[in-house]
């Protein structure tokens, strides 16, 4: 079974949330059990990069998806459709990007 580069990107982002999840889990654990500065702040680095670059993929998805659906007639056929993918104007995107900066 082949996946789409939608569902690619999807797996990936979920793979980092996880990967995000855990690493929160570790730092947790060593600052309660007193372990060192260097290494809960290590920990901390690694979340928080972990979430940056899963967010980055989701804004990155949708720039692709706004500028392959230039034609109103295919934006419109796929709502017919029942397309359910958010649509986003390149304002919105370009807002979503700035928070995670």
């Amino acid at each position: 079974m082949e996946l789409t580069e939608e569902e690619l990107i999807k797996r990936r982002v979920v793979n980092r949330l996880r990967r995000a999840h855990g690493q929160l889990g570790a730092a947790i654990k060593a600052f309660e059990t007193g372990a060192t500065c260097r290494s809960v702040v290590t920990q901390l680095a690694a979340v928080s990069a972990a979430v940056d670059r899963a967010g980055f993929a989701i804004i990155s998805t949708g720039m692709r998806h706004c500028l392959t659906d230039v034609s109103g007639a295919d934006l419109a056929e796929g709502m017919e459709q029942g397309d359910s993918r958010e649509q986003l104007s390149i304002e919105e995107l370009e807002k979503l990007f700035m928070m995670l900066a």
